[in-house]
Parts: C-alpha cells; structure tokens; sequence
C-alpha cells in the first residue's frame, strides 16, 4: 500500500464514524437543550434531570439507527477484506 491508499483508508474511516455517531449525538443534543430551556423556563436546577431523558432518547436513536449502522459496518468490513486481499 502506497501513501494514497492510506490516507484514503484513514479518511473513509474517520468518515464512517463520523456518519455512525453524528445522527446519535444529534439526538442527545436537542434533547439536552429541550431539557435545559426547560429547566430555565421553570427555574427547576435538578442536575440529574437531564440524564435520563438524554440516555433514554440516545438508545432509542442507536435502536432506531442500529440497521444502517449495520449496513455500513458490514459494506466497510468488506471494503477492508477487499484492500487486504489485495495485498501482494
């Protein structure tokens, strides 16, 4: 493998993480800011409040995703197979 094939690599995997956990973390952060305007509408300042909602909203996002979070793995995981295969 050449330089290029590997910075081609490193980016397609940064790529794919970035892609796995952007549409997680969204999730986390609007319900994180729902629930601190809401904790500042109501002057309610329980620092565990936002816990809760903000895991149980996150596993319902990765329940959600977890068939294209699937998917992708497994078209990388061949894509990697394929690469290393290919080296003589």
């Amino acid at each position: 493998m050449n330089e290029e094939e590997i910075i081609e690599l490193v980016r397609r995997t940064i790529m794919l993480s970035i892609e796995l956990s952007a549409p997680v973390m969204m999730v986390g952060l609007v319900v994180g800011t729902a629930i601190a305007l809401l904790q500042a509408l109501t002057q309610i300042q329980e620092t565990t409040l936002v816990f809760v909602p903000k895991i149980l909203a996150i596993f319902f996002a990765m329940f959600v995703g977890m068939p294209a979070f699937t998917t992708a793995l497994v078209e990388f995981t061949h894509f990697l197979a394929d690469k290393i295969i290919a080296i003589k």
